[in-house]
């Protein structure tokens, strides 16, 4: 092998991880309930981006845990919460939601996070809307 290469492979390996695009971004999130009058859009921060990953061609030949991919996840986050206008008085018009503070490519964990990408998501309001910047 030439030092070049090996070289590079070191190389990738180890600043590889830091070359992936995976941080904050702005999102607008559509929330209403039911019961109330309004529907509210909320720009927010999720974490989106490109990880760098392994796909092998020997999936057969090698155990499951060296199979998971990595995602851009949540690194740190806090919850926001608002309150939806036009709510009557029975119910909880409020709504928590996370905003990311910052991202890191990672296993994707299941307790804070929806690790499947559904095929058919609105997010689109089917009432009034109104604006809430946070």
């Amino acid at each position: 092998m030439s030092p070049f290469f090996v070289m590079s492979l070191l190389y990738g390996l180890t600043f590889g991880q830091t070359a992936s695009l995976c941080a904050p971004s702005e999102y607008i999130i559509h929330v209403e309930k039911r019961e109330c009058a309004f529907c509210l859009a909320i720009n927010t921060t999720i974490c989106a981006g490109f990880c760098m990953t392994r796909d092998s061609n020997g999936k057969k030949l090698l155990l499951k845990s060296a199979l998971s991919q990595n995602v851009c996840t949540y690194k740190e986050m806090m919850y926001r919460t608002v309150l939806i206008p036009g709510c009557p008085r029975h119910t909880v018009p409020y709504y928590s939601y996370p905003v990311a503070v910052s991202c890191k490519c990672g296993k994707c964990n299941t307790d804070y996070s929806d690790c499947v990408h559904e095929k058919v998501r609105t997010n689109y309001c089917t009432k009034p809307q109104k604006l809430c910047n946070m």
